[in-house]
């Protein structure tokens, strides 16, 4: 209770809780909590995502599901368990390795300086094929999907990651590859198409790849075929080459 003090006419006057000295104590009703810290801006950004972040998860998590769901060939046990050898030879027909041995094959036996001229730039679009996949790869460093089996044809260390789809890439850059120096009969290109589509849709059935690898393989794949054209090889641009193989 406040204590009283004499006023200059006799009257007691009171002091106020406002006027007592600094070791006075406070109420408790003006005591106020300490100013709460500020979140860490990664927690904000957490509690606040964007529409493009929102809008990207949402299609990574569609991604993972259907990949799961279209994995059919992923194991014996499988909905399609059955047709998974079937899937594994169109897997090693869209290999590197069978590719790089056939064209090889053809630059040895050939006599004709035409087919020698398409041949070497079959086998530099299959190199840099291979050297654009193992480099993107090892920069995003996707995981495999999880129901994937590790049973893949010859495998080197970047295998192990899952974007962008190398059979994926392969098969659109041999198609467009094919379709553009090859004379074939409109069924034989037809089956050319067939088989690039075939390949990779079979990376998801199998449980290789999820959809985001192979639809980026077969853009990439169709990229890789425009710097091929630009850097085109002949006899002009690159007479030791040609020398080399004319031997």
């Amino acid at each position: 209770m406040p204590s009283p003090r004499s006023s200059r006419g006799g009257r007691p006057e009171f002091l106020s809780l406002s006027q007592r000295g600094p070791g006075a104590p406070e109420s408790p009703s003006r005591r106020r909590e300490p100013a709460a810290a500020p979140l860490p801006e990664e927690d904000c950004m957490k509690l606040n995502p964007s529409f493009v972040g929102i809008a990207l998860s949402s299609l990574l998590a569609i991604d993972l599901w259907a990949s799961k769901r279209l994995g059919v060939c992923a194991g014996e046990g499988s909905a399609w368990g059955s047709a998974r050898p079937l899937m594994k030879v169109i897997e090693v027909s869209g290999h590197g390795i069978p590719w790089l041995l056939g064209t090889c094959y053809g630059l040895c036996h050939t006599d004709s300086s035409a087919a020698r001229e398409v041949l070497l730039n079959l086998l530099f679009a299959l190199l840099l094929d291979l050297v654009m996949v193992a480099v993107v790869k090892g920069l995003v460093k996707r995981p495999r999907p999880t129901h994937n089996k590790m049973d893949m044809f010859v495998t080197i260390s970047v295998d192990k990651y899952s974007f962008p789809s190398g059979h994926a890439t392969r098969a659109a850059l041999v198609c467009r590859f094919v379709l553009r120096h090859l004379v074939l009969a409109v069924p034989l290109r037809v089956l050319v198409v067939l088989w690039a589509l075939i390949v990779s849709i079979s990376r998801v059935m199998l449980g290789r790849h999820n959809m985001t690898d192979v639809l980026f393989g077969l853009l990439l794949g169709y990229a890789l075929y425009g710097v091929v054209e630009h850097c085109w090889l002949s006899p002009a641009t690159a007479p030791a080459l040609f020398a080399l193989w004319s031997r």
